[in-house]
């Protein structure tokens, strides 16, 4: 089958479904992911003009290298099955690129040689790649997770055993799924002196996808564990609070309604993107992309959002006051009118972020 997406035309498998029926896998869903990738790439590279290696260590059909080739990143694609590195190999060729298709298995690469960006993109959990990755990472680290069931407490066990944290199913799940994420990867870095800080992330049709720019350090290394910590949490009214550190100091009880409340940690709670990079980025987003409407839609909407560590929903809080939803703009603006930093967020169509807590967006909203 054959694929265009922005300046590239691959041939990717007939049938992708987690790679049922095909000998190398392809996801359409995640040609968001890919354009933002190749804007990210052009945003970063403006800023960092001598980054010019890009590894893509988990190739499968190579359409994610293929676009970094176009975009005249020196590129490897790099894949441990034979199928994919030929898929690879045919469709540089297709588009006139000329770029290096490594068969190998990823982490040795990665142990071996470093790239200014790598882009761990995998099925499933990066975690396996993690360490290899942020030690065959110079500069920028992309990587995506689609296992977010693990990642937001949906499977506790399997989230607690891949990402070293307590996850917890909230209803701000997606959010809660990305900073266990970053949790993960700023705690990898941390251990090799490098501080990997976000300048990208959006959680998406089930994964999650984050940018984290290095600096090389102790100290900055450190600086980067002072922004992870915990998020305590009432399933009864909704209210919520954080706290920095890595050993949770939990409330007895929820100061609301003196309910149990539950602890989410240690999850990353600094900015998930930075507001300059996501616009950069946006300036980059170009009309040959298949989703660009979409993709400037959500980084005006992650440039904007707060960077609280949680998020809220209009629907499921309106639903335990026992009174109607409104329009979003509507009960955004009343929460700043009385006085409170609010903003949407990209996590959902109802879901907003403030430094109100519960009971104050329930007194500001009220008509």
């Amino acid at each position: 089958m054959r694929v265009s997406e922005g300046r590239v035309s691959v041939t990717v498998p007939e049938q992708p479904d987690a790679g049922k029926g095909a000998d190398v896998f392809f996801n359409p869903v995640q040609e968001l992911n890919r354009d933002l990738t190749v804007a990210a790439l052009r945003a970063y590279r403006e800023r960092t003009p001598d980054a010019s290696t890009y590894l893509d260590a988990t190739a499968a059909s190579g359409i994610r290298g293929v676009r970094a080739a176009a975009n005249d990143w020196e590129t490897t694609l790099c894949d441990i099955d034979d199928d994919a590195t030929a898929l690879c190999e045919a469709n540089l060729a297709r588009n006139d690129l000329a770029a290096e298709v490594r068969r190998a298995d990823a982490n040795v690469l990665m142990h071996s040689e470093a790239f200014d960006v790598v882009d761990v993109d995998p099925f499933g959990t990066p975690i396996p790649f993690a360490d290899a990755a942020v030690q065959g990472t110079k500069r920028l680290l992309c990587v995506t997770a689609t296992d977010t069931a693990p990642l937001c407490g949906a499977h506790f066990e399997s989230g607690v055993r891949s990402y070293g944290a307590v996850p917890r199913n909230t209803e701000f799940h997606a959010e809660m799924g990305m900073r266990v994420l970053l949790s993960a990867m700023v705690r990898t870095a941390a251990r090799y002196d490098i501080a990997a800080r976000p300048v990208l992330s959006h959680a998406t049709k089930h994964y999650a996808r984050t940018y984290l720019d290095f600096e090389h350090g102790a100290r900055v290394a450190n600086d980067c564990i002072d922004d992870l910590g915990y998020v305590h949490h009432c399933q009864h009214c909704l209210w919520r609070d954080h706290e920095r550190g890595l050993i949770a100091d939990a409330p007895d009880a929820c100061p609301v309604c003196d309910e149990h409340l539950q602890s989410a940690g240690p999850i990353w709670l600094g900015r998930t993107c930075d507001p300059d990079f996501t616009d950069a980025v946006a300036e980059h987003v170009t009309d040959d992309m298949g989703t660009a409407e979409n993709a400037r839609d959500l980084l005006s909407t992650l440039s904007a959002e707060l960077d609280t560590p949680t998020h809220y929903d209009q629907h499921r809080l309106c639903k335990r006051w026992g009174r109607g939803a409104e329009a979003m703009d509507t009960f955004v603006e009343k929460l700043r009118e009385a006085g409170f930093d609010a903003s949407r967020t990209h996590y959902g169509g109802t879901t907003f972020k403030t430094d109100a807590d519960v009971v104050e967006i329930r007194d500001a909203t009220a008509e």
